[in-house]
């Protein structure tokens, strides 16, 4: 394993400034894509393979920018080319190297990736994010990985501290050559330790002793003679655990080609009564009520049983919207992950040395076993992998990040929630995984957070959750309802009441969940609040999720005691709220009850407003003035058409739309003239 890592120097030929941001966003997407990061370092690799991606947002936006950039950005930008390309090379070192050499060096090795990240921070330094044009997400993720990585701590997995101390010990006991006993038990000891590595086959074994070899050799030439040494003894002890810990096994495998060479025809009967006798041990709470078999990946469907996840997915695939064992009817398709039957499984497989086989990478050998088809297994293979790494450094960035605000201090669990609000931000494939993930259960817990920015991070979580449907109705199973309308009441901050309101909205979309928020009146109290004391877009937010909620009849009453309409008026009047459309079809909404019929009427102000945006409102706020003043001169409304009459400006406007106005506007102009004509056969006031 080459763990040192000189600087590499960056050709002057880059200085064409698409050539390197290509090249930057070249070798950023090399290191995101590496699949089956090694055991050891997992943890360092993954934080800074996660680092490198947000950098690699950063590079795309430039590129689309395609404007020229400052001296001091190109500086920065070389440097990173340098830090990411000396980064793919650590990693790649990493992986192609010895794992029981990268253990026996996990400190150094930490200490690498932490110069890295450190360099990282440093070239941010000189990063004039101010004089790019940048996206404000892409301003975040940078401005949250700089500040990051210039407080980063030296990471060194404990775990690999504690396996590479027991390595030793068994070494030294070894080389004392102890009893017999001893001598087995430590062996035992070892063989966890290798299995936690990635060694569990006799093939792993001898992959690994080649490494070493090779390890051995090139530190022979810096004439180290303690550490070739030392590595010789690692070879010494995993060539003799080989032969101990599967001696055993390969001996009842020639017995068993013996017995099938001899009974050929009552092979598949041996195999079968084999196979029976290992289903058997394994605990009945760990077999997929499916399959049968040992479940490697468990989840929990909308009923609450736990299935393995291939095959209640296949199942759903197949066309099933009901749960296997109890016949119920699935209110939703996601699955989400049981982690405390998956941790008792894992264990139970490391206590009975049951290899926990990736069931994606069988499929993949049938699929290229398959001679049928070869020329389309190769591309499948081909596109593959591409998809499923992008997917799997989701999945695994979403449960690194609900793990952190499950276990995590207050101020981890604020950065999680920040990450995993970018996280869910783009993209409905990371919005399921992050549900899937078992993300919301915490987010809900989150939204009553003392700390402004964690529950501002968790409620704009849930909302950009919420876009996906199958999340809503996750959301609201979770019971988060009333955790966001006290967030909408008395949020820390008003960002957070504003998206509390927008995440109302979104789920108000569904119309089971227009019906369970209606029967919380101080939904419609905050809502109003909001609409009269948030931003522009707050207020936005607001009137767009009364107007959700008002779409099922039974809330327009609410929102009209809530005290909605004369806010409503009062908007229309304020230009800089920048709200007339939403105001005004919101009004045209609630005049369809009588007791927003009788509110509106009680304005004074309303029909003069009504008549001056039939002149300068936009389409759509022409469409609902006419309607609001149609619905005002129905049913006993002669004073409305009075006022109507009396203004010089009225019937001009009206008779502009029944000729150029939209066709909603033309016809109900045209109702609205006949309306008025009749008023005017009763009275004295000539129409037109």
């Amino acid at each position: 394993m080459n763990v040192v890592l000189p600087p590499i120097m960056i050709s002057s030929g880059f200085s064409p400034t698409g050539s390197l941001v290509e090249s930057l966003i070249h070798i950023s997407n090399e290191v995101a894509s590496v699949e089956k990061l090694p055991f050891v370092q997992f943890r360092n690799i993954s934080t800074i393979i996660r680092r490198i991606k947000l950098l690699s947002s950063l590079f795309e936006d430039i590129r689309e920018t395609n404007s020229p950039l400052p001296p001091s950005s190109i500086l920065c930008l070389t440097e990173l080319f340098s830090v990411i390309q000396r980064v793919k090379l650590l990693i790649q070192g990493c992986k192609d190297g010895s794992s029981l050499w990268g253990l026996m060096q996990t400190q150094f090795l930490s200490n690498q990736f932490h110069l890295l990240v450190k360099e990282m921070g440093g070239a941010l330094d000189i990063l004039p994010l101010s004089l790019l044009n940048l996206s404000a997400d892409t301003r975040e993720q940078v401005e949250l990985l700089h500040r990051q990585a210039k407080r980063v701590d030296l990471l060194v997995d404990p775990r690999e501290l504690q396996r590479r101390e027991e390595l030793l010990q068994t070494m030294t006991r070894n080389n004392q050559k102890s009893s017999g006993n001893k001598g087995f038990d430590d062996f035992v000891k070892l063989k966890e330790v290798l299995s936690c590595i990635g060694l569990r086959s006799p093939l792993e074994y001898e992959e690994e002793i080649k490494k070493l070899e090779a390890e051995a050799e090139k530190q022979a030439g810096t004439g180290g003679l303690i550490v070739v040494s030392t590595i010789n003894n690692i070879i010494s002890l995993v060539t003799y655990s080989k032969s101990v810990i599967f001696v055993d096994r390969d001996k009842e495998e020639i017995k068993e080609n013996f017995k099938q060479r001899s009974a050929f025809m009552n092979r598949n009967q041996d195999v079968s009564s084999s196979s029976q006798s290992i289903l058997s041990d394994i605990p009945d709470e760990f077999r997929c009520p499916i399959s049968l078999d040992l479940m490697k990946d468990p989840v929990i469907v909308a009923s609450g049983h736990t299935y393995d996840r291939n095959s209640i997915a296949q199942w759903i695939n197949s066309g099933h919207q009901t749960c296997p064992k109890s016949g119920q009817r699935l209110i939703h398709m996601a699955l989400i992950p049981n982690y405390a039957l998956k941790s008792l499984v894992h264990q139970w497989c490391q206590d009975n040395n049951v290899p926990l086989i990736d069931d994606s990478s069988s499929s993949f050998s049938k699929s290229e076993s398959s001679s049928g088809k070869s020329k389309l297994s190769e591309k499948a293979i081909d596109h593959i992998p591409a998809t499923k790494a992008a997917m799997n450094a989701v999945k695994m960035t979403a449960e690194f990040l609900v793990g952190k605000i499950a276990m995590g201090s207050p101020e981890i669990q604020r950065q999680a929630t920040y990450e995993l609000r970018l996280l869910a931000k783009t993209g409905m494939g990371n919005r399921r995984i992050i549900a899937e993930a078992g993300a919301i259960p915490f987010l809900v817990t989150l939204l009553s957070s003392t700390d402004p920015k964690t529950q501002e991070n968790a409620v704009t979580a849930m909302l950009n959750l919420s876009i996906l449907e199958n999340n809503k109705t996750l959301i609201m199973s979770a019971g988060s309802i009333d955790s966001i309308i006290d967030v909408l009441e008395s949020g820390k901050t008003m960002e957070a009441r504003e998206n509390a309101a927008a995440t109302i909205f979104s789920l108000s979309i569904i119309n089971n969940c227009k019906v369970i928020i209606g029967t919380r009146p101080r939904a419609f109290s905050a809502l109003v609040g909001l609409l009269r004391e948030g931003t522009s877009a707050g207020k936005k937010d607001a009137a767009s999720a009364l107007f959700n909620l008002s779409v099922y009849e039974a809330n327009k009453a609410s929102v009209v005691v809530a005290g909605a309409v004369p806010l409503l008026v009062e908007m229309l009047m304020d230009d800089k709220a920048g709200i007339t459309d939403d105001a005004l079809a919101l009004l045209a909404l609630l005049l369809g009850c009588s007791e927003g019929l009788e509110e509106i009427r009680k304005s004074k102000v309303l029909v003069p407003l009504l008549i001056d945006l039939l002149r300068f409102g936009s389409t759509k706020g022409k469409e609902n003035s006419i309607t609001l003043l149609l619905g005002l001169c129905k049913d006993g409304g002669e004073e409305v058409a009075r006022h109507l009459l009396i203004n010089p400006r009225s019937i001009p406007s009206l008779q502009s739309l029944s000729a150029d106005g939209s066709l909603k506007a033309r016809r109900k102009a045209d109702a609205l003239l006949r309306l008025l004509n009749r008023c005017c056969s009763q009275s004295h006031y000539p129409v037109g």
